[in-house]
């Protein structure tokens, strides 16, 4: 049973703007349908310590260094326009498509690269840096084409689990064939592969914790029976840019989604609920658990 997720004060850090980060939503074709890889983050984790997450984390300064241009398969001046954000430099498109491939590999031992990527099987994480050395050794590029912009999430101030703020980019990825996905045990304590409905009926019964990012992101999995539907639907739209807008429900804190009535933007950016409240530590619809999958 893990703990329940404690609402927090606001601090002079929330106005402190979130800080650039990149997180890979993996999936694969299981025997139960389309399943998603979840990794537990340690109890003793500065940030979301005991929570699942897609694999993930802060953009870095060597992520947008210019010598990645000759380990990448796509320029990084096309970039931007991948991710559906034309103003983007092309070095800041880089760093986001760098930290999310850099991040699956230290997370989760998947390496989206045109060549093998040996690592022995007790190498700890902090050995693969600086990971562009690894690469260059080993002939690899980086395989930007497999990274498929999925979603734009900007936490908003004072949020309600006590995290830095983040302006994170999801992507979508499947898993390459042959390869295995195993946590580092260092960032992360456990992994699982799960079908969307599987994770939030867990969630569901307090059995693991979540937060709203991978919960909407799970109903949205959960409209798809494989991956060549859900990587179809990722290539047809622009990824939306969520910034959630807070309320108060009575005693609850609650928020809101784009498409919601009290939200500014009335546009509707994802299937699934528009507004959750947190109760008892957790996350839920206003209509109860089905309202993941309506």
């Amino acid at each position: 049973m893990s703990t329940a997720v404690a609402s927090r004060p606001a601090s002079a850090t929330d106005d402190v703007p979130p800080r650039d980060a990149a997180s890979v939503v993996l999936i694969r074709d299981g025997a139960p349908g389309l399943q998603v890889l979840l990794l537990r983050r340690h109890l003793h984790s500065r940030v979301l310590g005991g929570l699942y997450v897609f694999p993930g984390g802060k953009v870095d300064g060597d992520d947008a260094a210019p010598e990645w241009a000759a380990l990448l398969d796509q320029p990084p001046a096309e970039l931007p326009a991948r991710l559906g954000e034309p103003a983007l430099t092309p070095a800041a498109a880089q760093a986001l498509f760098v930290a999310a491939a850099r991040e699956l590999w230290e997370e989760a031992g998947v390496a989206l690269v045109d060549a093998p990527l040996p690592r022995a099987a007790d190498e700890p994480a902090a050995a693969a840096h600086p990971w562009r050395t690894r690469l260059a050794q080993a002939g690899a590029r980086l395989t930007t084409a497999a990274l498929r912009p999925w979603s734009r999430w900007i936490t908003p101030r004072n949020p309600p689990v006590g995290t830095p703020r983040f302006d994170t980019r999801f992507f979508l990825a499947c898993l390459p064939r042959g390869a295995q996905a195993r946590h580092d045990a260092f960032e992360a304590s456990d992994s699982a592969w799960m079908t969307p409905r599987e994770a939030l009926t867990r969630y569901w019964a307090r059995e693991i914790e979540l937060i709203p990012p991978q919960l909407m992101g799970l109903a949205q999995l959960a409209r798809h029976a494989d991956v060549a539907s859900a990587w179809a639907e990722a290539a047809d739209r622009t990824p939306p840019c969520i910034q959630p807008e807070q309320f108060r429900d009575g005693e609850h804190r609650a928020m809101c989604y784009p498409g919601d009535e009290r939200h500014p933007v009335r546009a509707r950016a994802l299937p699934g609920p528009t507004r959750l409240r947190l109760v008892d530590g957790r996350f839920e619809p206003f209509d109860g658990f089905e309202g993941w999958f309506r």
